[in-house]
């Protein structure tokens, strides 16, 4: 029996009906709404019985996301072993997303991207918080009482904050945070000593746990955007800013960076802090020094497609990019990385993966060591 579940930690999926069609079968599904919003567009189930059976996956109301120009050029991820994730046959027409599969294994899964299950953070916090110069706290409790998790190390002067998976659907953000955590702990990496030998870096790999854990796209458990909070953060409704912002009170910042991915621009980019009230120039150098030096870099970064600029005066402080470059002087951005490929680079078999997330949060690492020393001293 053909059979579709999405019980599970970040599953969402509602099947309306199976339809047998000539030499296979057809289910109609539709991606559930965030929780107390009307966002979605997130969507993680698995498929179990059909294998090698030709199954089209018809999720029928994919034109009423958040992002329906997401969709285009969107392949869907499938995975036997839920570590290897490629891409299938996707298209969408009529405010309907079709996926075509023809299982090798007994299971698959399918999802928007390369989940990174609440069981895989902690697992992560937990190699990392073991590793010697690292120390763990909890930072406070989410809404449905899971724990938010802060890693401090290095022992240097400037203060470094980087927090991923404000949006708890851009799961390419929690991969970055893998990659980049992994990288700072090795006592082996020469990049990694120098830069916790001149900066202490504030890491929070999971901004929002229970929207991670409940499927969502981009709220948390009250359907609240994280990213929406940060000029009056509520204890009642987010208090996942609230705790992570209050510490930033405490620490200072002289570079943040916050971790998300974009569903319609295939590429990789950064968006700064143009247009806050209190805007200087050395801050602008220096981010745009970062962001041509990140380019540099790798060929998996790239500053000509983006998001547009804010005018002055005109930048949204209840972001959380726009309210730290404001409220302490710093240098922030926003960085992204795509739900589909980088069309500079593409790579048939998994588009975006979780192994390029990774590899770039080594990057944006190796970009601050080039460019630390000239973040003013405070």
């Amino acid at each position: 029996m053909i059979s579709i579940t999405s019980g599970f930690d970040s599953g969402n999926i509602a099947v309306l009906s199976e339809n047998p069609v000539p030499g296979g079968t057809s289910f109609d599904l539709a991606i559930v709404k965030d929780h107390q919003s009307d966002f979605y567009q997130w969507f993680h189930f698995r498929l179990t019985g059909a294998k090698g059976t030709a199954v089209t996956l018809r999720i029928t109301n994919a034109g009423g996301a958040a992002y329906p120009d997401g969709w285009k050029d969107y392949r869907a991820c499938v995975s036997a072993d839920r570590q290897d994730w490629r891409r299938v046959p996707t298209r969408y027409a009529d405010g309907v997303l079709t996926i075509s599969i023809t299982p090798e294994a007994d299971s698959v899964w399918l999802a928007y991207f390369a989940p990174y299950s609440m069981e895989r953070h902690h697992d992560l916090v937990a190699r990392i918080a073991a590793t010697p110069g690292v120390t763990h706290e909890r930072l406070g409790g989410t809404l449905d009482g899971q724990d938010l998790d802060l890693l401090v190390l290095g022992e240097g002067p400037k203060r470094v904050w980087l927090y991923a998976r404000q949006h708890p659907g851009e799961s390419m953000a929690e991969w970055w945070m893998e990659g980049a955590l992994e990288m700072l702990a090795d006592c082996h990496d020469p990049v990694a000593r120098s830069l916790r030998r001149r900066a202490t870096f504030h890491i929070v790999p999971n901004m929002n746990p229970d929207g991670s854990r409940r499927g969502h796209l981009r709220t948390n458990a009250a359907g609240v955007n994280l990213n929406r909070e940060w000029h009056d953060p509520n204890p009642e409704k987010s208090p996942e800013v609230f705790h992570v912002l209050n510490r930033m009170d405490a620490t200072g910042i002289d570079f943040a960076m916050d971790v998300h991915g974009d569903e319609a621009i295939p590429h990789a980019f950064i968006a700064g802090f143009e247009g806050i009230p209190n805007w200087t120039e050395g801050q602008g150098r220096l981010y745009h020094l970062f962001r041509d030096t990140l380019a540099r870099r790798t060929p998996d970064f790239q500053t000509r497609n983006g998001y547009p600029v804010a005018g002055k005066g005109k930048a949204n402080l209840s972001m959380s990019t726009n309210q730290l470059a404001n409220r302490f002087g710093c240098v922030a951005m926003t960085l992204e990385m795509p739900f589909k490929d980088n069309a500079d680079l593409p790579d048939p078999d998994h588009g975006w993966s979780p192994e390029r997330s990774k590899q770039l949060g080594r990057e944006c690492l190796g970009a601050l060591h080039e460019i630390l020393d000239q973040l003013p001293e405070r």
